[in-house]
């Protein structure tokens, strides 16, 4: 089997399914040099690698961009680059990306020019931006950083991003951990414990917050390790 496809991070029960998804759709679509990142990712991280957005969900984002016709947009928290790599691809000429730290690569698929990097913590990032006049500058953004902070990058984001404009968070269903009660026994599972102890109480808040913001509309989507869109209101 090659390095790339090691079964990506999702909540769907059925592994046959997932195969169909990824060798149907998700694979023949996939761009050359996001190949090659996945496959680097699995040769050095090994296990860590589903850390990377899963391609089926990167796909549905590119997507998106497209059709919001997105110029400017932000990810917050970047493994060894897929996601961006994704991004990037799907803007336009004149389209530009800044993220907060990672590991791109970008170079053969032509798209460096689209993208800022900066490398640092997030908040005093995105409060940087605020303070240099940036709010509502930004069409899209992508969080998929420490689960601990995505309520604190909530309100930021909320201002960088136009009225109609989108943040999306991933692993919003955090390895299907945010079904379970605390006290649930597949919690005594050594990985489900880790889990557990390690973005499951931050990912359930944060749900039950962007649930009841009446700035945003919202919907948590079962793809991937789940995904919630929020659209800026006002």
């Amino acid at each position: 089997m090659e390095l790339s496809k090691i079964k990506e991070v999702t909540i769907l029960n059925s592994p046959a399914l997932v195969e169909y998804i990824l060798e149907t759709s998700s694979y023949p679509n996939e761009h050359e040099q996001l190949k090659e990142i996945r496959d680097a990712t699995v040769e050095k991280y090994k296990h860590l690698s589903i850390m990377n957005a899963s391609v089926d969900e990167t796909q549905f984002l590119s997507i998106l961009l497209k059709l919001m016709n997105a110029k400017n947009t932000l990810e917050i928290g970047v493994f060894t680059g897929y996601s961006l790599l994704a991004t990037a691809l799907a803007l336009p000429e004149d389209g530009k990306e800044a993220y907060e730290v990672g590991r791109p690569s970008i170079k053969k698929a032509g798209v460096e020019h689209k993208i800022d990097f900066v490398e640092g913590p997030a908040m005093p990032f995105l409060n940087d931006l605020l303070a240099k006049g940036k709010e509502g500058c930004f069409d899209f953004a992508f969080v998929d950083a420490d689960k601990d902070n995505y309520i604190n990058y909530h309100e930021p984001l909320l201002k960088l991003v136009k009225v109609g404009g989108v943040i999306a968070y991933d692993n919003t269903l955090w390895f299907g951990s945010v079904a379970l009660d605390e006290d649930d026994e597949k919690f005594n599972n050594p990985i489900m414990g880790h889990i557990k102890q390690n973005g499951y109480d931050a990912i359930k808040k944060l749900n039950t917050f962007l649930a009841n913001d009446p700035r945003i509309e919202s919907t948590l989507l079962s793809i991937g390790d789940g995904v919630t869109l929020c659209r800026r209101k006002y």
